[in-house]
């Protein structure tokens, strides 16, 4: 059984969800989602042997939401998983992320390799450092259209996603999903119309997603979107305080998952990143994992197959 509890972390309360014994695993959600998007690996990687733990992160569901755009930066971030990590009294864990999960989890193992057993990421690849700020660079690319820069214009998107927030959520998980009847392109927003204006709405969920997962979701974002949309405008800050580690790689045992109809690993430059990963990666332990026909909801979409891959690695490097 999944249990519930909050804990004092790095200044902050976070609620976690748990399950299993063992080594700790450590699952971290993206946005715009919850410690729920986990819930199809709990009682595998518990029935494998590890103690599975997934947090609502900072700004996110029943967690704190501090009211500073600046507690939301990727120093901030790692911190919680380090004191997540000793919270449940161990030194050591396995470090998962889907989505912005994925740059915390690859920071943390970039940070701190000495608490990392292993890292696995969804969607989002390994950070390698980009020559200018990323807001600077799409906002150049696509003439501040690209949905980073739109999120960055304060409190605007909060608006707009919270004004009917199930509907908000709905039309997200479609448009981004594998079964959406769309190009692989990118997220493109006309400021003046907003995201979700343009974004369909078929109604219907997919078959992997139901509307109690739908329900929990939407009760998570009933705070609102603010502490998710403050983590897209701390992107350039987190350019600027990365730089000690330009050129570094992330070294512990690390998995790689994607799939080929997710709008992620399509932006600019991210192809031939995953092409070159396993170059540039020394702790990688197999060629990027894509799956056919997965959107961008990876460990939701394809949950046996994730899990598989999960097992197999982190017993591997246990």
């Amino acid at each position: 059984m999944v249990e519930h509890r909050m804990v004092d972390v790095n200044g902050i309360r976070l609620h976690i969800a748990e399950e299993g014994e063992g080594p700790l695993v450590v699952l971290l959600h993206g946005f715009p989602e919850s410690w729920h998007s986990w819930h199809r690996q709990f009682a595998p990687l518990a029935a494998a042997g590890f103690r599975v733990v997934a947090p609502d992160q900072r700004g996110y569901g029943r967690s704190e939401h501090p009211d500073d755009v600046d507690a939301y930066s990727i120093l901030h971030l790692v911190g919680d998983v380090v004191g997540l990590i000793r919270a449940l009294g161990e030194e050591k864990a396995y470090v998962v992320g889907h989505d912005w999960g994925a740059p915390v989890a690859w920071h943390t193992a970039l940070l701190r390799p000495d608490m990392v057993l292993g890292v696995a990421g969804l969607s989002v690849p390994p950070p390698f450092r980009g020559p200018e700020p990323p807001l600077v660079a799409m906002g150049r690319r696509f003439g501040g259209r690209f949905y980073w820069n739109y999120f960055n214009r304060p409190g605007v998107a909060d608006a707009e996603f919270a004004a009917d927030t199930r509907t908000a959520l709905r039309k997200f998980i479609c448009w981004a999903s594998g079964e959406a009847p769309r190009a692989v392109e990118q997220p493109l927003v006309d400021p003046e119309v907003g995201w979700l204006a343009t974004m369909p709405d078929p109604g219907t969920l997919p078959e992997w997603f139901t509307e109690d997962d739908l329900d929990a979701l939407t009760e998570s974002f009933s705070g609102g979107f603010t502490g998710a949309l403050n983590w897209y405008r701390n992107l350039d800050r987190n350019w600027e305080l990365t730089a000690p580690w330009d050129g570094a790689v992330v070294t512990p045992p690390s998995l790689y998952v994607y799939g080929d109809r997710d709008v992620v690993p399509a932006f600019p430059g991210t192809p031939e990143l995953i092409a070159r990963l396993p170059a540039l990666m020394p702790g990688l332990r197999r060629e990027p994992l894509k799956l056919a026909g997965c959107g961008h909801w990876t460990q939701q979409e394809r949950p046996a197959e994730v899990n598989a891959a999960f097992i197999e690695f982190l017993t591997a490097v246990a």
